[in-house]
Order: structure tokens, then sequence, then C-alpha cells
């Protein structure tokens, strides 16, 4: 590589990292209690306590389930019920004042799946885990602040491919694994291109999962789009009629209506339910979001709808390939594919990342200031 080639890439590397380095930090220090959210929740008793019943106890209809729900906030209708991520006999019913509202100031409550006894309410917003979460996913600023720090994500994939660019001029002339003794600009060097180097692969994977899950409400808005001009076109595939032999839904039941979404898609869970009218759904459909039972099938959702009335189950449009990318990029970003190991590695690595930031810091200030010497023994061997 010419002198001027690494100057320019140096130049990009540089720059792309200092824009990027500070809020990069934030979010590898609020990542690491999220890698960990559930098993905080555990230790601060946050979690749901769920009743102690014999194993095997059937579900209550979601009829049951949505009339508790009711009852715990009377005068609100239901918006949703989801299922709980780690407790199979939990759902969380979201309640408002109507189906058509902005759900800013919606109800949440937990409901037993199997006696639909109320379990309490989370406490969204509040606590240290909701201002991590928050400053990790939109800095407080919402979907402004979301797209901002997409936008600081790409930074850093540009850092880090201009970072392996310059790898190979900085290091011809020393071993693998060298970190020069002395408290210099090369000590901080060598350094900081030793955890980089090791660190790539996760870094490049995470700062690009990242950067789509910032994506994720323009994403999910898109593909709302495309399924209902799909279904007002006509064009919906019918994956149970009417006239089977599956009950329709009698007087708009939920339970009915997500038996025969089950019927029409073996194999698969219910995840989410939509209420018609909801964004989710249309006037006259329920919406449910359903998905595998391995831990890769896990993330992927598939959205079929079901007329209140008739009972005719829809899926209006497959899933996009840019759907797919968000739904695998979100688990993978935190390392929730492999348990607690997986966490754990994940955690390291963020620890190590928070070096590889630090020290490119130290380097960009020392080197203000750095004796002609060390600038001689920075400079690229070529």
């Amino acid at each position: 590589m010419t002198p001027g080639a690494i100057r320019r890439w140096s130049w990009v590397h540089k720059w792309s990292s200092l824009v990027c380095t500070l809020f990069m930090l934030v979010l590898c220090i609020t990542g690491l209690p999220l890698i960990f959210s559930h098993e905080i929740d555990h230790l601060t008793g946050d979690e749901v306590e769920m009743p102690r019943l014999p194993a095997g106890t059937p579900h209550v209809s979601l009829d049951r389930v949505v009339r508790a729900a009711e009852i715990h906030h009377p005068g609100l209708v239901p918006l949703y019920l989801f299922a709980g991520d780690d407790e199979p006999d939990l759902w969380l019913a979201k309640m408002d004042t109507r189906v058509d509202t902005d759900e800013r100031l919606a109800r949440f409550a937990y409901v037993d799946a199997r006696s639909a006894e109320i379990l309490g309410e989370p406490n969204f917003g509040e606590g240290f885990m909701s201002v991590m979460y928050r400053l990790h996913v939109d800095l407080y600023a919402g979907l402004p602040g979301k797209l901002f720090l997409g936008a600081m994500g790409l930074l850093l994939l540009v850092a880090l491919v201009s970072g392996v660019v310059l790898y190979a001029p900085f290091m011809r002339k020393l071993r693998f694994g060298t970190v020069r003794n002395q408290r210099s600009h090369a000590h901080w060097l060598d350094l900081h291109n030793l955890i980089g180097i090791v660190t790539l692969v996760w870094a490049l994977v995470v700062g690009f999962t990242g950067v789509i899950n910032t994506w994720a409400d323009l994403i999910l808005q898109a593909w709302q789009r495309d399924q209902v001009a799909v279904l007002q076109s006509g064009g919906a595939q019918t994956l149970l009629a009417p006239d089977s032999r599956v009950a329709a839904p009698a007087d708009g039941s939920l339970q009915a209506a997500v038996d025969r979404v089950l019927a029409a898609a073996p194999g698969m869970k219910a995840d989410m339910i939509a209420f018609p009218g909801t964004l989710r759904a249309t006037p006259d459909h329920f919406a449910v979001m359903l998905h595998g039972d391995t831990p890769l099938t896990s993330r992927m959702t598939r959205a079929v709808l079901v007329d209140a009335h008739s009972g005719e189950v829809l899926e209006a449009a497959g899933r996009p390939w840019y759907v797919t990318a968000f739904m695998i990029s979100e688990p993978l970003h935190f390392g929730d594919y492999g348990g607690l190991p997986m966490k754990i590695l994940w955690a390291l690595l963020d620890v190590l990342t928070i070096i590889v930031l630090t020290s490119g810091l130290v380097l960009w200030w020392r080197k203000r200031a750095k004796s002609p010497a060390e600038a001689i023994d920075a400079e690229p061997q070529t």
C-alpha cells in the first residue's frame, strides 16, 4: 500500500472512530446489563411470581384471559396479548380506552394462562434496567434517537473496515500479539491493534445487527403496509376456509380464532395477538404472530390474519428478506441464542470492545503531544 493510500485510510479511520466513539461507549456500557436482563430481573425479584399449580394444568380459554384483564382495568378494551418470553403459562394484556389510540397511555396486566388470575402489572419505564434500555435503544429520543444511533453504528462499521485495511502495514514488522512494554504511544497502539483484531468479527456482527435493530420501527411499518396492501387487493392466501372442520369464531371469540390459526399453521405457537382495529391488525381481523419451537425458528415470526366473524385464515404476504434479517439480528445482537455461556462470552467481548474504544481515544489524545521519536515509532512499517 502506498504512503498516500495509508494516509487516506488513516484519515477515514480516525474521524469515523472519533465521531462515533462516545456513543459506542454508551452503547457498550448500557449493553452489559441488558445482556443479562433476565438474570438481573430474577435476582432483583422483578420477574412475575407464578402460582404453583400441578404440572400439566391446562390453559383456560383466551376469552377468559381477556375478560380478567377487562375486569382488572374497567372501562378499557384489549389491544394485544403477548405470550411470556420464558414462561409459557403467562399472558401480558395491553389495554387502552379504544383500539385506535396511539397507545402511549396504555395499561398492562399479567394474567395466568391456567387460571385467568391477575398476577400484577409490569413497571415499564421505571428502574435501573429501564434507564439502561432507553439509553441503549434511543437515548430517550424516540425514533430520531434510534436513527441517530444507527448512523453512529454505520460509522463504527466504517471504522472497523478501515482499521482492518490499516492493520497489515502498521504491523508488518511486529509479531502478532506484540505489545511493547512502555507507557507510550506505541504501547497503546499495539494494545488497540491486538484487541481490535481479536474482537473484529464480533464487533462487525454486533455493530451490523445493532444498525438493523435501530430500523425496527421502519421495517415493521413497511411490512404492515405491504400486508394491508395485499389484503386490500385480494391477493392474500387463504390458509383455512370458513367451511373447514375447525369451528369458526362465535361472536368474535378469540380462542376460536386462535384455534383456527394454529390449525392452519401446525408446529407454530402464538406469540402475539392483535385485536381488530389496532395498528397491527385490520378493522375486521385478528392478527396472530406465530413462531416456531426451535432456538432459530422461535425468532422467525409469521403474521397470520383471521376474520373475527367468518373465521377465514389469511396470510397477506410472505415475510420479506429485510424482516427476516431484523428478526434474526435482534437476539444475535444480545447473544440470546446460546443461553448463559453465550451471554458470558458476549459480555467479555463487550468489555474488550470498551478497551478498544478507550485505547483509541488515548491514542488520539497522546498523538496530539507525542515526541518525534514516538511519531517515528508509530509510523506504518511498509
